[in-house]
């Protein structure tokens, strides 16, 4: 599905660019968008468009309420109306199976698995959709009252599978209107390649070297094995959905729409709370405005609203108790962190701090990698020399020379190298056609590379998109 995905998106893109810059008027090119977005959508999951509309449908109408009487008992009820019928759809679609089979195993019960397939991308609309509503009814968005424009924002083909999570407020006025200019869709361009390659070129073959430790016989495995596939993982997670939404939002600013940041260099974080102020940082964000705050943030009981945020951070990553763990692990250390550790740290260097932060993300993402519970005990068995095979010394040696290049390119990859060396070339002081040609250049042979991996690597897992 993934792989010809990608295919697909590369074939239909032309077209969809063409049209979007032949028809004249704001209203046909939202007209192009919609269609593109629908068909894309509809191609890979034909059923679950339906259900797409039908929640566009709900929270414009319910927005709309909501609105017109913001704030009051009235516009309530509508916000209530629009909460419950999307997330029991989530709540369906999503976590039927986890609660029916949580409720066999300790009532003793007979309920059959509802058997359901997971709608692509339905976490990601769910929260664009709601997060409408809600600042309709506390006062902070006007009511859209063409159904048109509501349905482009939710659908936008772009963002729609995989995030960035695009709240109303950050595209409402570009839905009426927006610019679109050659610099934009040259930037757009570039990101969207860039983001290409790290999920083709980096993502891709780190994922395929983590299956190969990590999804085997784990307890035939050694310590520096293990190890090594959780390094790889932690690196694919980074550049997959990292390249996803950098594509996002490079297509978006081809449209000449501008949509939110989503990582800021996690790996370089020098604290926990720092790493989740920088990764997929629209979810943090949803999470601490439509929860965190309204429970009572830092001012009343925030150790509580920590565990219940991080509880359902977890639990919208899957339907599984190894992604509530995983949320209840990093809701620890960062309690741990508010009460005493950042003060610590003041005195830590940076390099310790970053490494403190990366290896701390890495176990973590122990518990996210293995949603069967009995694997994820082996592997932390074999991780710390309780169980499993032994390598010898000469051996532990192969592996990381014969990986130290790919690793290199990883932790290069995950820091600022753009802001490097465009201050290196600014000192050099080329003229502006040079650095523009070497530039466009560089990205052609990247798009190429990045094309022929497509088509020659049958492993492309877009990681998020089972969220």
């Amino acid at each position: 599905m993934v792989f010809s995905s990608l295919v697909f998106l590369l074939r239909f893109l032309p077209v969809t660019l063409l049209l979007y810059f032949s028809v004249p008027g704001m209203k046909a090119k939202n007209a192009v968008l919609i269609a593109a977005s629908l068909f894309f959508y509809a191609w890979g999951e034909p059923v679950w468009v339906i259900l797409l509309i039908f929640s566009s449908v709900i929270d414009y109408i319910c927005g709309g309420f909501a609105g017109k009487y913001a704030n009051t008992p009235k516009g309530r009820i509508f916000l209530i109306i629009s909460l419950v019928l999307n997330f029991g759809l989530l709540g369906f679609f999503k976590y039927g199976g986890f609660i029916v089979s949580n409720l066999n195993a300790l009532l003793g019960l007979n309920i059959p698995d509802p058997g359901v397939s997971l709608p692509i991308g339905i976490s990601f609309y769910t929260m664009q959709t709601v997060s409408y509503t809600i600042d309709a009814y506390r006062g902070k968005a006007k009511v859209q009252k063409s159904f048109a424009r509501f349905l482009l924002f939710v659908s936008m083909f772009p963002q729609l599978v995989a995030g960035p999570i695009v709240r109303y407020t950050d595209v409402e006025d570009q839905l009426a209107e927006r610019t679109v200019t050659m610099q934009g869709i040259y930037e757009g361009i570039t990101r969207f390649v860039v983001g290409l390659a790290k999920k083709t070129l980096i993502a891709n073959y780190a994922g395929s070297v983590a299956v190969k430790y990590l999804d085997g016989d784990l307890l035939g495995m050694s310590a520096p094995e293990v190890w090594f596939g959780l390094l790889c993982f932690t690196f694919q997670i980074y550049f997959d959905f990292s390249g996803y939404s950098d594509m996002a939002i490079g297509l978006g600013k081809v449209f000449g729409f501008t949509f939110p940041e989503n990582f800021n260099y996690p790996y370089t974080a020098q604290s926990i709370t720092d790493f989740w102020r920088r990764w997929h940082m629209t979810l943090g964000t949803f999470f601490r405005d439509y929860v965190y705050i309204p429970l009572g943030g830092n001012k009343r009981l925030q150790m509580r609203n920590i565990f219940i945020v991080w509880m359902l951070t977890g639990l919208w990553h899957g339907a599984s108790w190894n992604f509530v763990i995983w949320g209840l692990y990093f809701a620890v250390i960062l309690v741990l962190e508010k009460k005493s550790l950042l003060k610590a740290f003041e005195k830590v260097p940076k390099a310790l701090r970053a490494l403190y932060s990366f290896l701390l993300v890495m176990f973590g993402f122990n518990f996210f990698y293995f949603e069967d519970f009995s694997r994820n005990i082996d592997a932390l068995k074999v991780m710390f020399g309780l169980a499993g095979a032994s390598l010898p010394a000469a051996d532990v040696f192969r592996l990381v020379v014969s990986y130290l290049p790919f690793i290199a390119v990883c932790v290069i990859c995950s820091m600022p190298v753009k802001r490097f060396i465009l201050d290196r070339t600014e000192k050099l002081r080329l003229p502006e056609g040079i650095r523009a040609g070497a530039a466009s250049l560089c990205i052609a042979i990247i798009f190429i590379m990045s094309a022929a991996s497509i088509v020659s690597n049958s492993y492309n897992p877009f990681i998020y998109f089972r969220f």
